[in-house]
């Protein structure tokens, strides 16, 4: 299976409720998704990187940790 990559205006498609500028902080504060900077300027996700990152965020109850 081949990678897709993403731009962040696409990823954000993937993740429900997702704003291109929160991820940009999250990429910032080291906290989301892995990501790709093949140029100074350009920033790309791969899709399954996406759905990792999400899943692992899985939890059964609102009181456990963040």
């Amino acid at each position: 299976m081949e990678d897709e990559y993403l731009t962040p205006a696409q990823a954000i498609d993937v993740i429900p409720g997702m704003t291109v500028a929160h991820l940009a902080q999250l990429r910032f504060t080291g906290a989301g998704p892995k990501f790709l900077k093949p140029t100074p300027r350009k920033v790309l996700y791969r899709r399954r990187d996406l759905i990792e990152w999400l899943e692992a965020s899985e939890r059964t109850s609102t009181a456990q940790a963040v």
